[in-house]
């Protein structure tokens, strides 16, 4: 990047990766739409770990950090492109350093991290065909420019698929409560407070917890707790983890704390707990 545009002769911020070897990501200054048309990766993106399977969409930007942990036989191809591709008019272009600044906004949210956008969105099994369709052009564009008009056609796909895939996200949308959910099951061993999870679901305390009531039956910090329980119980059962430790990580700060609320919610002591259940598995 950039790619020469010989009939016009300028520089277009674009390029197309064919093999995508995910060595350099993300890439500095620009945009990267990844498609994996087979196998799959794992990895780690923004600190939360990732899945694709084929087929799938990955969408960066410079800012975004990522570190892929595992391959499967996976193809895929890149097509990346400077912020700026979409103005309408380039500052080198216009008189006196005055741009038009007539951006396009369809999809570019799926490449930063505001709001609920995960850079993964869903592929449906009938958008694929479209998106593998599109993809190709974008590679043929870059490579062939068979004519002055290459760079429009490469707007006109880019278009289509940003907008395909800016649906099929908002479709897919978690919820609010799946959002806090996704924060607790992530985050229940370490201190979490009820600003955290109001600011995960970006809704304020009385809205959280009413959808929580609807839901779950009980507000966000209470199946929180409930949560904490319900792991703290699998290790009393098949771990030899003192109670201090458990609760150290399970997210409670004092293992009085953790006794007191594990009696009062399952009626017993976690020692009684502990023992009637190893107990019972030796009768089965």
């Amino acid at each position: 990047m950039p790619q020469y545009d010989r009939h016009k002769d300028r520089n277009v911020y674009i390029e197309f990766i064919a093999t995508e070897d995910f060595k350099d990501f993300p890439y500095s200054e620009r945009l990267t739409l990844t498609f994996v048309t087979t196998g799959s990766i794992h990895g780690v993106l923004n600190n939360r770990p990732f899945q694709i399977l084929a087929p799938g969409i990955l969408c960066l930007s410079e800012k975004d950090e990522i570190q892929i942990m595992q391959k499967e036989k996976v193809s895929a191809q890149s097509f990346c492109f400077h912020p700026d591709f979409f103005n309408t008019v380039r500052n080198s272009d216009t008189q006196d350093g005055i741009a038009t600044n007539l951006r396009i906004q369809t999809g570019l949210s799926l490449f930063f991290r505001e709001g609920r956008h995960t850079g993964i969105p869903i592929v449906s099994e009938k958008a694929y065909p479209h998106l593998f369709e599109w993809f190709f052009v974008l590679g043929t564009e870059v490579y062939a420019q068979s004519d002055g008009l290459w760079v429009c056609r490469i707007k006109r796909y880019l278009i289509q698929i940003l907008g395909m895939l800016e649906e099929l996200n908002r479709q897919s949308e978690q919820s609010p409560v799946d959002e806090v959910l996704d924060y607790i099951y992530t985050n229940y061993p370490d201190k979490v407070t009820l600003k955290e999870l109001t600011d995960c679901a970006h809704l304020n305390r009385v809205s959280l917890n009413k959808l929580f009531q609807e839901r779950c039956g009980c507000t966000a910090m209470n199946f929180l707790l409930m949560y904490r329980l319900k792991i703290a119980g699998y290790l009393l059962i098949h771990t030899d983890m003192s109670l201090n430790e458990i609760a150290r990580s399970t997210g409670f700060e004092y293992d009085t704390y953790f006794i007191k609320q594990f009696t009062l919610k399952r009626g017993i002591s976690p020692t009684v707990y502990r023992n009637a259940s190893r107990e019972h598995a030796l009768l089965l």
